[in-house]
């Protein structure tokens, strides 16, 4: 560890060695702990299974409005339940493929997404984010500016609305957690495994919700689950949003694009206070997720601490990200993120 004890020993005075390198000294995180990870699952599912509890016991009881204020912690574990689930794709929860895939795809019925079919646009997600010539897949659409001008007034009124608010972080999740991820349109020639897993999962859902209301009733699953799932939902779409839809995030041509630098630039570090760090299960230090996807999401703080310069990279608090929502457009000219207001002044 000396040299990379050397290396996070400079950062006050030389900031970050070379992105290269710094992949490089990244990789020494990727260990696992099986018994970290399989503890860090067990107090991500028995909270989130007693907050279920205690949320019908409110409904039992007459409180059905108390049940709707769990539903908000009960949103947080699922969303870290997520994030397990994540870690299962990118090979860094446990040191065995099949097992990770297997617990991912478990995982999976919980937060009503299939596996193999997310793992495999994540993928191309990790591997092309920031290269405008390969946009489409796994992330939020976004257009260039030259290429918003040139739309039709119809075409520019349906990106406006596709990135207003009411759309990207209401409609948005319900319509792709309830019904895309039910049907994988988008991968209908890509051969049988999508719908497998696809199928796998929604079967797994139904016997979920099956179990469920047949113990405390239709009309208690749909007031406690649902909401649990749409938080959730939210929750995560706003953290994805937040983590790559910034103003000075970075695009670029693919001849021009580098992996590394769109890793590094191209994803924030949402500096979340301490509580919600832990369950977002810390996704927020997204550029080192991107740098080095192989890191257990328990061990990204580790990385801060050895490398503190890590923490002015991309950096945004929590008002600051407010101010995300209105960025909807690349300008090329002056490479960053815009708002639609700022498109039509220049």
């Amino acid at each position: 560890m000396s040299d990379l004890q050397g290396m996070s020993a400079k950062q006050p005075d030389q900031g970050l060695p070379e992105t290269r390198a710094l992949m490089m000294a990244l990789n020494r995180y990727r260990d696992t702990n099986a018994q970290r990870s399989l503890f860090e699952l067990a107090i991500t599912v028995l909270p989130l299974a007693g907050l279920w509890f205690v949320a019908w016991l409110f409904y039992h009881y007459g409180y059905w409005w108390a049940s709707l204020l769990v539903a908000i912690p009960a949103g947080g574990f699922l969303v870290r339940l997520f994030i397990i689930q994540h870690d299962c794709g990118h090979g860094a929860f446990l040191n065995n493929r099949h097992a990770n895939d297997w617990i991912g795809r478990v995982l999976g019925v919980f937060t009503m997404t299939p596996y193999d079919v997310w793992k495999s646009a994540h993928t191309i997600h990790h591997s092309s984010c920031g290269d405008l010539d390969r946009r489409g897949i796994g992330d939020i659409d976004t257009l260039t500016v030259t290429e918003y001008r040139a739309l039709s007034k119809l075409g520019k009124l349906k990106y406006r609305l596709y990135r207003s608010a009411p759309v990207l972080f209401v409609i948005g999740p319900a319509y792709m957690f309830f019904l895309q991820q039910r049907i994988p349109m988008r991968f209908i020639t890509g051969g049988w495994k999508p719908w497998v897993s696809t199928q796998a999962t929604n079967i797994g859902i139904a016997a979920l919700a099956a179990g469920l209301i047949w113990l405390v009733g239709w009309q208690a699953f749909l007031l406690i689950h649902l909401p649990i799932v749409m938080i959730a939902a939210m929750a995560g779409v706003w953290m994805f949003y937040v983590q790559h839809q910034f103003e000075n995030t970075i695009w670029a041509k693919h001849d021009d694009w580098n992996f590394g630098e769109a890793s590094l630039h191209g994803s924030s570090f949402y500096d979340l206070p301490l509580g919600l760090n832990w369950l977002t299960g810390y996704i927020g230090v997204h550029h080192v997720h991107h740098l080095c996807s192989r890191i257990p999401f328990y061990r990204l703080p580790e990385v801060l601490r050895d490398f503190p310069a890590l923490r002015q990279v991309g950096r945004i608090s929590m008002l600051q990200s407010l101010k995300c929502v209105n960025l909807s457009l690349w300008d090329e000219r002056q490479r960053r993120l815009v708002s639609f207001r700022d498109a039509r002044l220049a």
